[in-house]
């Protein structure tokens, strides 16, 4: 496997020229990115923050990238051991026309969940190598090989969705025998830039837009998945076009050989800043299975071929076989300290029900509304985010395909995880989170709480979008769907808090001793699940993972 990104980025990377900047691809975290909110929310700047990963070239970027990546730089002449610990990769060459590093991102943690008074284990070895090749060529590749022991709860949703969040499916093998998963994690991307206008993406990787902490358009939680996207830069305007390749693991397979059902993605994306301060978004996105309703591959459809924005059209023209859906994204930044951020996404939009108050199952939207900024109090590097979050019912969800009726392949989903929020649908949600880091010292604190309901007596109530939307729910006096509310069934509480503080190593890679603590509590009128967890660990590399759901 390891040979195949190596030739894969070889023969990329070999078509190189000459011209410009390369642009360097730095995998997105949160925590990490959250760092920068000082440089790119600068209401004197007007760069594209949506759109993440980001790419550091000579812009706003790279100087606060190279500040952080040469923390506790020494200027002794050390030895090897040591600047690999602390300040250098573990291969790095650099000249005129090449550059590339290499390291080995180990991922290691202990821990304790005090109510199944259960020991909690993380063994992870990693690599990641990078670089450039002349002025036009970037390449980046990282994999994991992973085992680990879980709390409860992750134990519970590994089973139901056979997948672990956000990275990939177990082996079936290992899980059988100690119930301990055993599961790979992988990217890799080839980044060719022509121009200071258009630069061309292909690779493994994921993909999320917005400026908060969730995304309700596209965001990065489920598994990686192969992509090919252009982005094209004009002035205040930045434009994508993204196809991506997915699977769908919980429908019927079509045979034995050709493995996971797959599924197809579009999504487009315009970010305008239309000044300093104000950012105008604009998303569509088209999801579309292998196989029509009477069980016949499908194939690659042709129109969608087509880079511009608002395919839905073309998706109606062709008898709107497949799933659409539309989104809007805005921000403006208040101060240098403060910018407030929101995102709206429409599943379907049947005007007589969108703006009646009948609680149509056809009345399919979410919403985010959120602040967030640097430097909180004057205080340098205290940086804050609190976002409110909202799904109506069985939105995301899909038409039923196949012979039975009951499979949703055409749901806007990946690998058994939802494409935009982690709970699916039929929710709110409000997210508080405060960092802070002084020196190679981290503080990071999230509070996460969560409302939403659950199915049950065999009832589709609208969070599950894998169940297709012909199942909605009937209430009582009420006729084709309608009474559909938020956070109707089996009402449930979740409350997720996580604090962590850690200690940096070696910022070329991440490389850090890590204590955290998470107390989950999810309840309602039938259970009372409660997780307290412990962990320490010595962590590296800049992947985005999340437990809080």
């Amino acid at each position: 496997m390891i040979k195949k990104y190596f030739l894969f980025i070889f023969i990329i990377a070999s078509l190189s020229a000459s011209a410009q900047t390369p642009n360097v691809y730095q995998p997105y975290s949160f925590q990490f990115y959250q760092k920068f909110d000082k440089y790119v929310y600068n209401p004197n700047t007007r760069f594209h923050t949506s759109l993440k990963p980001y790419f550091a070239d000579d812009s706003l970027l790279k100087a606060p990238l190279d500040s952080f990546y040469n923390i506790g730089a020494e200027t002794r002449k050390r030895s090897w051991i040591r600047r690999v610990v602390r300040t250098q990769h573990l291969i790095q060459v650099t000249n005129k026309d090449f550059t590339f590093y290499g390291d080995y991102l180990p991922d290691y943690s202990i821990g304790r969940e005090l109510v199944q008074n259960k020991t909690t284990w993380l063994d992870s070895k990693g690599f990641q190598f990078g670089g450039t090749i002349g002025k036009k060529f970037s390449f980046y590749t990282s994999a994991f090989e992973n085992q680990a022991a879980v709390p409860k709860y992750l134990e519970q949703y590994i089973a139901a969705t056979r997948v672990i969040p956000g990275q990939s499916a177990y082996n079936s093998y290992a899980t059988k025998t100690n119930n301990n998963p055993d599961y790979s994690y992988v990217t890799a991307l080839a980044s060719y830039t022509p121009n200071k206008y258009v630069n061309f993406t292909l690779g493994q990787d994921k993909i999320f837009i917005g400026d908060g902490y969730r995304s309700m358009i596209l965001s990065d939680f489920a598994s990686t998945y192969p992509l090919f996207k252009v982005t094209a830069n004009i002035g205040n305007v930045q434009y994508s076009a993204i196809w991506a390749s997915m699977q769908d693991i919980r429908a019927k397979p079509l045979s034995y050989d050709t493995g996971y059902r797959k599924k197809g993605g579009v999504f487009h994306y315009l970010d305008w800043n239309v000044n300093n301060r104000l950012s105008l978004g604009f998303f569509d996105a088209i999801i579309w299975a292998d196989k029509d309703d009477l069980g016949n591959p499908r194939g690659f459809d042709p129109t969608y071929i087509n880079p511009f924005i608002f395919l839905r059209i073309v998706e109606r023209n062709n008898g709107s076989p497949d799933n659409a859906l539309v989104g809007f994204t805005s921000k403006y930044k208040l101060s240098k300290g403060a910018t407030i951020y929101g995102q709206f996404v429409l599943d379907e939009l049947e005007g007589k029900n969108f703006f009646s108050n009948t609680g149509s199952a056809r009345n399919k939207w979410g919403a985010q509304l959120g602040i967030r900024g640097a430097n909180l109090f004057n205080i340098e590097r205290f940086n804050y985010l609190t976002e409110y979050n909202v799904a109506r019912p069985y939105t995301y969800t899909s038409r039923p395909y196949g012979e039975s009726k009951t499979t949703s392949i055409g749901n806007y989903a990946h690998f058994s995880e939802p494409l935009a929020h982690p709970f699916g649908a039929n929710f709110r949600e409000f997210v508080t989170i405060l960092s802070y880091s002084i020196d190679k010292i981290d503080f990071f604190g999230k509070v996460n709480y969560g409302i939403y309901g659950l199915n049950f007596n065999s009832d589709n109530y609208g969070k599950d979008i894998f169940l297709p939307y012909n199942t909605v729910v009937e209430h009582p006096g009420k006729t084709n769907g309608a009474g559909q509310r938020i956070a109707q069934g089996l009402k449930t509480d979740l409350l997720y808090l996580d604090g962590r503080v850690s200690y940096l190593l070696n910022p070329k890679y991440n490389l850090r001793i890590e204590l955290g603590a998470v107390l989950r509590s999810e309840t309602n009128n039938l259970a009372n699940n409660q997780t307290k967890w412990l962990t320490l660990g010595v962590r590296s590399s800049f992947r985005n993972l999340y437990y809080d759901f």
